[in-house]
């Protein structure tokens, strides 16, 4: 077996910069994340008690000031077509020579114009729906609510809404709100409608790549200047609004590193429960937004800092408070490492199955239960890698020469156990990350995780179902069950990106194994101690 993956701390080759049922019955507002008072982070915009900054615009002597909308040129801001996925580009190119205007919008025009990879690209179309249909050999209109068109473009699936029906899609009509830009012709309208509809400023931006122009009607260009995320409305109505906005402000401000402005953290954090309304799937999703793209950790360091964490995911909650983890800690911890370690292998174009970090969830908390001594927690990884061969495994682990990190609370010191002493903890590590896969999909565990901190909210949320969970499952049970018949290990460091973001056991298993490795035996600690 090739172990050449697990003797660094890869790094991608390409740019970086989501029981088995749902119930919820009450909950407290309050929260362990959010017991401090509020702090103004640092670099926060000052501002006069006065006046104010709203969504709408900056209060200047009591009277609002509308942001002023710009045309930018595309080749200021950097943005070259080939940095456009090449489905994209079909589908821009199809439309358009059919005589349709075409815009990209949304998420990924603020990723090119910071050089980051969108984790897709949004298409607008003058086009009806099924004028969208005709253009395309392979396309379907989906969603009754809010319908939109999928494109197949060989293995790739590209959005397509069109302008007529995203202006039935909001039950609220903001031009009332705003007053028409000043100079702002027929076309200036139906885009500058469609952008307020938008739920932050820095998504609200539009571009032609036709015309090579970057359309800025809400002040996105100079929130992205100042890496701040700014609802489009005010943050409270935004958010009760559509409360699953709370959840992707978390997402855009960990992926992007941006901070809330000082309106927009207040209404996350003093309505943090309203996601509780969410469906366990819409849940899911949203969670494999923030922990599968490339952004896990500082998703984690966001929900514990705003009072979501104990509401998402209670058990992990508690293991911050039994660390004394503080909202503003910059120190690291075992679960934090973990994501940190998988962040390091992933991109928002490259993500994983929700498989892994589920796995990673579990297996972090076996280890909080009954830490390990760090050859077990070696062989363990190495054994779900191959597939159940302990052997083999066990050969490979006792060779491992790195010096383990300490500063770990799931790790014993190192002891010298013989072959037997070894197979023993490994398959018992096995039946524990079992263990805690069944508890944070029981109700009633999940309940009582932060049962002794009164001052946080009340959870028993499950959003794992039964088939993810049975999914999680397979990739440690050969540890226990031996070498599984015909199962073939990953050779050499490569991921296959496509596999894993399919849920492939033997990529989920090359990575987990790899995470695994790379936080027990630190590339840095090597270093470190080869200097000495």
């Amino acid at each position: 077996m090739a172990i050449s993956g697990f003797a660094f701390a890869y790094r991608p080759h390409f740019p970086l910069r989501p029981s088995f049922l749902y119930c919820v019955r009450k909950v407290r507002l309050s929260s362990v994340a959010a017991v401090e008072t509020f702090d103004e982070p640092e670099g926060f915009i000052k501002e006069n008690k006065h006046d104010s900054v709203t969504s709408y615009g900056k209060v200047v002597d009591g009277e609002c000031k509308k942001p002023e909308w710009k045309k930018l040129r595309s080749k200021d801001l950097g943005i070259k077509t080939l940095m456009i996925a090449k489905p994209t580009r079909v589908v821009l190119n199809g439309l358009r020579k059919r005589g349709y205007e075409v815009y990209l919008v949304g998420g990924c025009v603020r990723d090119l114009i910071l050089k980051r990879t969108p984790k897709d690209f949004d298409i607008i179309t003058s086009a009806e729906l099924k004028e969208v249909t005709r253009a395309f050999s392979r396309c379907e209109i989906v969603g009754k609510r809010f319908p939109i068109c999928h494109v197949h473009i060989h293995d790739t699936i590209v959005e397509v809404s069109s302008f007529s029906t995203c202006g039935r899609k909001f039950n609220r009509d903001l031009s009332y709100a705003f007053g028409r830009p000043i100079g702002c012709d027929e076309e200036d309208y139906i885009r500058w409608r469609n952008c307020l509809q938008r739920d932050f400023t820095i998504n609200g931006l539009m571009f032609d790549p036709y015309a090579k122009l970057v359309y800025d009607y809400m002040g996105g260009m100079e929130d992205i200047r100042k890496a701040k995320v700014r609802t489009m409305i005010p943050a409270s109505t935004s958010f009760q609004e559509d409360c699953a906005r709370i959840l992707r402000a978390i997402r855009i401000a960990a992926r992007l590193g941006f901070r809330f402005t000082r309106e927009t953290a207040h209404s996350v954090k003093k309505l943090s429960s309203l996601v509780l309304r969410l469906d366990k799937g819409r849940l899911l999703m949203e969670m494999n937004y923030m922990l599968a793209f490339g952004s896990a950790e500082a998703s984690v360091r966001l929900l514990w800092k705003f009072g979501l964490l104990e509401v998402l995911l209670p058990v992990q909650a508690a293991y911050f408070v039994r660390l004394g983890f503080r909202r503003r800690d910059e120190r690291s911890n075992m679960l934090l490492s973990l994501f940190s370690n998988l962040d390091k292998l992933l991109a928002p174009d490259r993500p994983c199955h929700n498989t892994l970090w589920v796995g990673i969830l579990a297996f972090h908390k076996a280890l909080l239960d009954q830490p390990r001594d760090p050859l077990v927690v070696a062989t363990f990884g190495l054994a779900v890698h191959n597939g159940g061969d302990l052997l083999e495994a066990l050969n490979i682990a006792r060779r491992i020469a790195r010096p383990h990190d300490v500063s770990f609370h799931e790790l014993l010191e190192p002891r010298n156990l013989d072959s037997k002493a070894l197979t023993n903890e490994v398959m018992d590590l096995a039946g524990s990350v079992k263990h805690a896969l069944s508890q944070m999909t029981d109700e009633y565990f999940v309940s009582q995780a932060m049962a002794g901190y009164p001052q946080a909210p009340y959870s028993d949320l499950v959003f794992i179902p039964l088939g993810l969970y049975l999914r999680v499952g397979r990739i440690f049970e050969c540890v226990k069950e031996g070498k599984e018949k015909g199962y073939v290990s990953k050779q050499g460091s490569r991921i296959d990106y496509e596999m894993l973001a399919l849920g492939s056991l033997q990529e989920v298993r090359h990575v987990f194994a790899r995470i695994v490795f790379d936080t027990v035996y630190p590339l840095k600690l090597n270093q470190d101690h080869s200097t000495e």
